[in-house]
Parts: structure tokens; C-alpha cells; sequence
């Protein structure tokens, strides 16, 4: 672990030291932070095939690594996509928003008019497909500790989550997530049962977009789950999450690299909760926790993705060391040794030991 003050963000950035560009300055929008020539080269060095992005991007603690202005966070939930899309390194961006409601394709419309041809989305699905039974939490209101008539029901995916994300985003839709939240196995039949419910599923789904499936419950990473996805060609997402393996053995159990795509979720740190993590990182302007085992297992799956000519997505929260721009940035920094090595290497170890 290391707890860094303001001087690393020099590397990564010119508008830090410019007190003027941290002004907010009256009906102007916010623009994009004024990067360093070693943060611009950073992002021309690294391969086109991967992605990397943060979580949302509605963040006032940017301010100097993303925007290059003070903003407020529904300021920058409206115009600051513009600017973020404009960083040399971050290439795409989750939105998260859709897993507590589907949005519309006019509004995934909007935000794809505001990043350049190369950008990708990454979406996650609405949580009423992959939940069997509704949390005891208060915003499910009457539904509480109900179960769930919608969970795996292809008929509302297909119209509500798969054809606006289709219609909106069109050749800047990246991969569609299908995130199944920590629940009670048994609600669902357990891992056997899951992997059928599954497989009819997708199968019902419409062909064309990138799916990816997601568990927080380790006792899912079966055999017959890695064996349905493959069948399905539906992408298995190795996440970050203090309750699931690291993502070297998810990618080992789920033969990841043997897919169209890569994807990975960095999430938290092995030791937080997500509430420990918010109070000890916000505002997230710097690194506080350094996860240097799974920035480098990262970077070296990243890396055998390029070297398969397969894309790879990573998003990164905030709360997996402190600043998901910053652990971007150090991810990019990451890959690149790691690439030239493996290209110095007649024959390495088989891409799935990664």
C-alpha cells in the first residue's frame, strides 16, 4: 500500500499547477484536463484493441487528471463525457446507470454523439435479469424479498436492454453486461440449474452484440458455466471483487482468453467493502491503496489479448486504489513492458496461464 500526495499527478498532468484551469468559469463547459507529453504518448503507445475506462465519469475530484475545471457532479454527468472521451488513455466508459433502470435508445443516442469513432461502451443490463429475488433494501419498495418473475426472462431483455443499447449506441456499443449481484444460489437451482437458465437465455437473446456475464458468487465458476459461454460465445467478465478469486485464476477456470473479447471489471481492493472504500478514497483525486497484484495481472492479460488480436476492455471504479483515471494511467504504463516481453519470447507459457 502507499498514500501519495498531489506531486504524482505531475506525470499524468499539466493543469494541476495551473490554478486558473481549476477555476469554474460561468457558462462554459467543462473541457477536457491539459495532459502531460508523457500521458499523450502513453496513450498512443498502447495497443487500439484495448480499453481501458472508469466507471461512470460524473467525478468533481477529476478536476486536473479528466476535466479541466472545478464542476459540480450533475454539471459533469451532462457535458462531461465530451471532455473525458478527449483523454489519450481512457477509450471507454461504463455506464452503470442502466443496472437500476433501462434507458432509452434516444439517450444512448446522446451520449454516442459526444465521443469520437473509436470510443466503446461498456453497459451493464438491467438488474431485474439477473437477480431471482429482490434484495431487502427499501427502493425495491413492495417487491422486497420477492421473487423475481423477470430474472432471466429473454423477452423483457431483448426489448427493454438489448435493442435501445443496439439502436442508440450502434457501432460504439462495446460489450452488454450481464452482472448476476452476490444472492442466494438456491433461488435460482443452484450452479447446475443456473448454467441451463442460462444457455436458454442467450440462445433467446438476438445475435449481434457483444454479451458478457458476470457472477459475484465464486460457487458459479464451474466447468459447464465456462463451457455454456463458450458455446454461446457470450464473453465471461473477470471482476475485481473482494469476495471472488483473483482475476488470474477467474481467467484460468473460465478459459477467458479463448473468447471474442476480454473483459474485466476492477472493482475493489481485496481487504474494503464498498462504503470502507468510499470514505477512505474520496474525493478520488489520488492513489491511496496500491493493488499492484491485480494491476499487473491485468496488464499481462491485456497484453495476451493483443497478442491474439482479440479487444480487451477494463473499467476501473474509483474505488480500487483511490482513482480509477490514475489506475488507468498506471494499468497503461503496466501493459506496455509487458507486450514488448512477451513479443522478445519465441514461446511463452499457453495464453490461459495467464
Amino acid at each position: 500500500m502507499s498514500q501519495r500526495g498531489p506531486s504524482q499527478l505531475d506525470l499524468f498532468t499539466g493543469a494541476v499547477s495551473e490554478p486558473a484551469a481549476r477555476r469554474s468559469r460561468k457558462g462554459e463547459p467543462v473541457g477536457p484536463a491539459l495532459v502531460s507529453e508523457e500521458v499523450r504518448a502513453l496513450g498512443e503507445r498502447l495497443p487500439q484493441g484495448i480499453f481501458l475506462g472508469t466507471s461512470s465519469w460524473a467525478f468533481p475530484g477529476w478536476t486536473g487528471l479528466v476535466y479541466d475545471r472545478e464542476a459540480a457532479q450533475s454539471a459533469l454527468a451532462r457535458e462531461g463525457l465530451r471532455a473525458y472521451a478527449q483523454h489519450p488513455v481512457l477509450r471507454t466508459v461504463g455506464i452503470d446507470r442502466t443496472f437500476y433502470s433501462p434507458i432509452s435508445a434516444f439517450t444512448f443516442a446522446e451520449y454516442a454523439a459526444q465521443v469520437p469513432a473509436s470510443f466503446r461502451f461498456l453497459v451493464k443490463a438491467h438488474e431485474v435479469c439477473t437477480m431471482a429475488r429482490y434484495p431487502l433494501h427499501e427502493r425495491y419498495g413492495v417487491h422486497r424479498g420477492q421473487p423475481n418473475d423477470r430474472f432471466l426472462q429473454a423477452s423483457y431483455a431483448a426489448d427493454l436492454v438489448v435493442a435501445p443499447f443496439v439502436e442508440g449506441l450502434g457501432d460504439k456499443a462495446g460489450p452488454l453486461v450481464f452482472q448476476f449481484p452476490p444472492q442466494d444460489t438456491r433461488g435460482f437451482g443452484g450452479p447446475a440449474r443456473f448454467v441451463e437458465r442460462l444457455y436458454a437465455f442467450f440462445t433467446a437473446l438476438p445475435r449481434g452484440p457483444l454479451y458478457a456475464v458476470e457472477v459475484r458468487n465464486e460457487e458459479l465458476l464451474t466447468e459447464g458455466f465456462a463451457q455454456v459461454l463458450s458455446e454461446l460465445g457470450v464473453v465471461p467478465v473477470l471482476s475485481a471483487w473482494r469476495h471472488m478469486p483473483p482475476v488470474v485464476h477467474q481467467a484460468v477456470l473460465t478459459r477467458a482468453l479463448e473468447f471474442r473479447a476480454v473483459v474485466a471489471r476492477w472493482m475493489l481492493p481485496p481487504h474494503l467493502g464498498y462504503e470502507e472504500a468510499y470514505s477512505r478514497y474520496a474525493p478520488f483525486h489520488r492513489l491511496v491503496d496500491e493493488d499492484l497484484v491485480t494491476r499487473e495481472a491485468l496488464a499481462g492479460i491485456c497484453a495476451a489479448a493483443a497478442n491474439k488480436g482479440v479487444p480487451a476492455f477494463v473499467i476501473i471504479n474509483n474505488k480500487a486504489e483511490g482513482s480509477a483515471p490514475l489506475s488507468a494511467l498506471k494499468l497503461a504504463e503496466s501493459v506496455h513492458p509487458v507486450l514488448e516481453g512477451r513479443r522478445g519470447v519465441s514461446q511463452g507459457p499457453p495464453a490461459s496461464q495467464v
